[in-house]
């Protein structure tokens, strides 16, 4: 039998969220609730969860005495906490019909001077043992020990809620880019796939060479593939120097000063590119030859990417090699063995997770149709999971990662839940938390 206890006997620091954790998910005593101000509770719905400004839980409802009262609850660690809060002064607070707290230190009324009714929560102190467990463990995840012991159903739910929760992230920055591109669904789409070309490390100068650049110039010249390079490599800052012997370099710089004078364009630094620890197949030259053939051989690519439901047939156009020049360089003026320099199927795949995924995501919601979704969803889980210490550390854990649509889940929940301590926020950690009571 569980035993229900109150404020006295616990000696670990109390948090808000931990009260709001046991009010959600009914973990408390509701066994003769009677309120400070002498009424009997009973409560008939705990309400939901406010994530906004306001009152913790709205749209409750509970029995005072013979009567049915609807509104908010507020919860505190100490009722002087109202105080604390500035609730006193703030009449979105008046509503409030039940207070909850954990210590009950003083009487609290509305601005009205109207008393609140409020109730001390009692509970079972092993649950905020085990929650104090998981929040001190400080290995790579805090339940490392007990998520073998989790039905696989409850963490297939979990991921599947997980994958959406990161599509959704991914989205709100897309729709920003896509509001200060006026709507224009190519030119956004030309921005992100940029920055995902830059993979993680130079993700942020590639979009500020696409911003510094828009794809209507591109367009202009779409059928010249040096000129797009002269573009690209200008914009980027790569041919602000003089380099003696590099003739190819010499007539991209002359292309290019030609090109800037007539769209007034400014060039982004180039010490803003990183080269340091890359595998030369991802030194930001490359990948910016990459993206230079990719504009040259696709035109309109975000109107073909959003009909095209053939995962094979997407691969294809991101299929893409560098000019002849690149054959035997890796960065300007330094020859070296040639070496046809194409997009492998790891860097396609990524650029298909980080790229196309979220924006069918986006044009679904848009358009208010989900076959997109769907298709985004079908995608994943054909396509292979990513290859990273984040991946390979749930594989040491025995967590099946079958494809991208797990290991996407699996790094939003290493991101935004483990490595955060959100365990009060994540299924699984809910789990270990009462399991273990």
């Amino acid at each position: 039998m569980l035993k229900f206890i109150g404020s006295f006997n616990f000696q670990i620091k109390m948090t808000e969220a931990f009260l709001q954790h046991i009010w959600k998910y009914h973990l408390f005593d509701k066994k003769k609730l009677i309120a400070s101000t002498g009424e009997k509770i009973e409560i008939l719905n705990i309400g939901q969860l406010n994530t906004d400004a306001g009152p913790d839980f709205f749209n409750a409802k509970i029995k005072i005495d013979n009567t049915v009262w609807a509104g908010n609850i507020e919860i505190h660690i100490n009722s002087s906490d109202w105080i604390k809060h500035s609730h006193n002064t703030n009449k979105a607070y008046d509503n409030v019909i039940l207070h909850v707290v954990y210590n009950n230190d003083m009487q609290i009324t509305r601005s009205t001077g109207e008393p609140i009714p409020t109730i001390e929560l009692k509970f079972n102190k092993k649950l905020f043992d085990n929650y104090q467990d998981l929040i001190q463990n400080e290995q790579w995840i805090s339940c490392e020990n007990e998520i073998n012991n989790i039905d696989g159903f409850i963490i297939d739910f979990w991921l599947n809620s997980l994958l959406i929760e990161r599509l959704e992230n991914k989205s709100e920055y897309i729709l920003k880019n896509l509001n200060q591109n006026n709507n224009n669904w190519e030119e956004t789409f030309y921005q992100q796939l940029a920055k995902n070309f830059g993979i993680k490390i130079n993700q942020q100068p590639f979009e500020q060479l696409t911003k510094s650049l828009p794809l209507k110039y591109l367009s202009k010249h779409k059928n010249n593939l040096f000129q797009i390079e002269a573009f690209l490599f200008g914009q980027a800052g790569f041919l602000e120097t003089n380099v003696d012997g590099d003739d190819y370099y010499s007539e991209l710089k002359k292309e290019y000063l030609f090109l800037k004078n007539k769209f007034k364009l400014k060039p982004i630094e180039k010490h803003l590119w990183k080269f340091l620890r890359l595998r030369p197949y991802n030194f930001p030259t490359i990948r910016i030859a990459q993206f230079a053939t990719l504009i040259y051989k696709s035109s309109g690519l975000f109107s073909k990417i959003i009909e095209c439901d053939d995962l094979i047939e997407i691969k294809k156009y991101f299929s893409v090699s560098t000019s002849e020049y690149w054959d035997t360089h890796y960065v300007f003026n330094k020859t070296s063995k040639k070496k046809t320099k194409k997009t492998g199927d790891v860097f396609i795949n990524s650029l298909i997770i980080n790229t196309i995924i979220p924006f069918l995501f986006v044009y679904s919601k848009s358009k208010d149709n989900d076959i997109y979704k769907v298709r985004a969803l079908k995608f994943l889980e054909k396509l292979s999971p990513e290859k990273n210490s984040i991946i390979n550390n749930w594989k040491v854990l025995g967590m099946p990662v079958p494809n991208a649509f797990y290991s996407q889940a699996l790094i939003q929940l290493k991101n935004e839940y483990c490595d955060k301590k959100k365990c009060l926020y994540c299924q699984i950690g809910n789990r270990i938390i009462v399991k273990k009571s």
